[in-house]
């Protein structure tokens, strides 16, 4: 009798035991999930300290430069109108008109002049932009609408404008070119300067069947310290990064808090600013660490 009951609490612990494993199988499966979740979880390469909403009259800002003391001047892609935005005051505090209603997407400023980039790359030059005298004049790069144009900067170090089509380039379609405009004589010339290979190994995961949709530059800009080239795009947000050869240094993939990002900038001391039209939240501008 003793040894049926023993048979019978041996049998009874080995079931209560099997129970238990049961029961805990699936929550060593989940403690085991959520701890390679963690351990693969990468932090963001980027923060965003600070993101100042502008008015209604900013909602399609298209293309951003830093002028002093905490302003921009911006455009956006309707009229032809230069606005002054103080970011200490979260307000436009000016604004400067050159043209009728037009597609207006890039802005450079050289000293006192402002220099405007139309999508079928007509430039337009305000000379002294902020006087009530000021004098506008075009000038024709090789582009046409077919090409998108939304980008420009001044490069002040080598005295000329940069700028990248957003679709079609002019020469082989399995690169991006940059190109320069020469101050002096602004006329563009044909070479580029660098050539971005849609097809870098670090473009790969961006890949399109249609290869010019790998990359759609919607602005550039140049850091002011280590001169390396910012390439940025609105379109599948995301931030490209040339050294001074023209290498793909770095792509950093943007967030949903950038709801199109149109245009970028920096500030003397090497600060960068990214704009993004309005989307289901205001347009706006936003400071950017990158990690």
């Amino acid at each position: 009798m003793k040894f049926i009951k023993s048979n019978l609490l041996t049998v009874l612990v080995i079931i209560v035991g099997l129970v238990l494993l049961a029961l805990q199988a699936p929550v060593t499966k989940a403690i085991t999930k959520n701890s390679v979740v963690k351990e693969y979880q990468m932090p963001s390469d980027y923060l965003i300290p600070k993101t100042w909403n502008l008015p209604e009259e900013l909602n399609e800002i298209s293309g951003i430069t830093w002028i002093e003391n905490n302003t921009f001047a911006c455009i956006q892609d309707e009229d032809g109108i230069i606005f002054i935005y103080d970011i200490e005051k979260s307000d436009i505090v000016d604004t400067f008109k050159f043209a009728e209603a037009g597609d207006y997407e890039g802005i450079a400023i050289v000293n006192n002049d402002a220099y405007v980039m139309r999508s079928d790359g007509l430039i337009y030059e305000v000379k002294n932009f902020r006087s009530e005298d000021r004098k506008i004049s075009e000038f024709q790069t090789v582009f046409s609408s077919k090409n998108n144009m939304e980008s420009l900067t001044f490069d002040a170090e080598n005295q000329r404008f940069l700028t990248t089509p957003k679709d079609m380039d002019l020469a082989n379609h399995m690169f991006k070119n940059i190109y320069q405009i020469p101050l002096k004589t602004k006329t563009m010339e044909s070479q580029p300067i660098v050539k971005i290979n849609l097809t870098d190994d670090q473009l790969k995961e961006f890949e399109h069947k249609n290869i010019q949709k790998t990359f759609n530059p919607s602005d550039i800009a140049i850091h002011p310290k280590t001169k390396e080239i910012y390439v940025l795009e609105g379109k599948k947000p995301k931030l490209l990064i040339l050294d001074t050869a023209g290498n793909i240094k770095k792509v950093h993939k943007l967030d949903d808090s950038f709801a199109q990002p149109e245009g970028i900038t920096f500030s003397s001391d090497g600060t960068l600013y990214i704009s993004n039209e309005a989307g289901d939240v205001s347009a706006n501008i936003m400071e950017v660490h990158l990690n």
